[in-house]
């Protein structure tokens, strides 16, 4: 497929599985997320969720959470993820992800990623991850990826990740709050950072820092839009029209029913090929390539 065939990039694809058969979450958490989403979709590998999005004419922001050190449980292969990317270049774009609580071993894992692997981007989940983003330790991270013109995807809100559970198997969902990525944003001037789905409870303040901050977006994945406050719909429909993202949380969320919620909301044909298609050019730089 031509970026002119495209109907729509999903900016919030997670991988399940790599190449290799090693799933990126525990089954404690699989299921856990199952619960939360009602979810009963297939486990498919990157080539699969390559023909899936294809079928679709979408293209697809896919990635892993590695948060070893806080879960003791590694991520998929980041290398399977840019490979797969590589093989469907109509259709993936492959982000990274480093553990943050790793230190320097991160800031080098991240250099070999974007500069070795070629990763288009980062993600981030500071409640899974177990770390505070706000956090000036962790600034020589963001400033590499800052320096090298990619964006992050950072979690915000409550998770399905956990929930649930007693004590939501420990994670902190303060972690997420999305007035912590107005810091990065403020030291990071450069950094494009996308706060993934509506923040819940922290819908306005998300709205409020993408509204300040030039380089901050928002991703509308892990909700259908059917339950979107007023406020996010309001933002969407005006002042925020150029800032907010089409986004699934596939598996969790397919494309098809965010896709269907969506067009539901009657936003206007113009807000509609923004959010679902032209924002996404503009951010992953996607127009420069064609």
């Amino acid at each position: 497929m031509s970026l002119e065939d495209i109907l729509g990039i999903d900016t919030h694809v997670h991988i399940q599985i790599d190449d290799h058969g090693h799933h990126g979450a525990s089954r404690e958490q699989r299921e856990a997320m199952d619960r939360y989403f009602g979810s009963s979709e297939p486990t498919r590998t990157l080539d699969e969720t390559a023909a899936y999005y294809r079928e679709r004419g979408l293209m697809a922001v896919v990635f892993t959470v590695d948060a070893t050190t806080n879960t003791g449980h590694r991520p998929n292969s980041i290398d399977d993820i840019v490979a797969g990317a590589q093989r469907h270049p109509d259709t993936l774009i492959a982000f990274g992800s480093v553990d943050p609580l790793q230190g320097e071993a991160a800031v080098d894992e991240l250099r070999r990623q974007a500069d070795e692997l070629g990763a288009r981007g980062f993600k981030f989940h500071p409640t899974v991850q177990g770390f505070d983003p706000s956090d000036p330790a962790y600034a020589p991270l963001f400033a590499e990826i800052e320096q090298r013109g990619l964006p992050i995807v950072v979690h915000t809100g409550q998770t399905g990740v956990g929930a649930g559970m007693p004590g939501g198997l420990g994670y902190r969902l303060g972690l997420s709050n999305p007035m912590l990525l107005d810091e990065v944003a403020a030291r990071h001037r450069d950094l494009q950072i996308i706060m993934a789905h509506p923040s819940v409870p922290w819908q306005d303040e998300a709205i409020s820092i993408a509204t300040h901050k030039s380089n901050v977006w928002i991703d509308l994945s892990g909700w259908s839009p059917k339950y979107f406050s007023p406020n996010l719909v309001r933002a969407t429909r005006t002042y925020l029209k150029h800032k907010m993202l089409f986004g699934s949380d596939f598996p969790a969320l397919t494309p098809d029913r965010w896709l269907k919620d969506f067009a539901a909301l009657e936003l206007g044909e113009e807000v509609e090929r923004l959010v679902l298609k032209d924002n996404a050019v503009r951010l992953l730089g996607l127009d420069d390539a064609v």
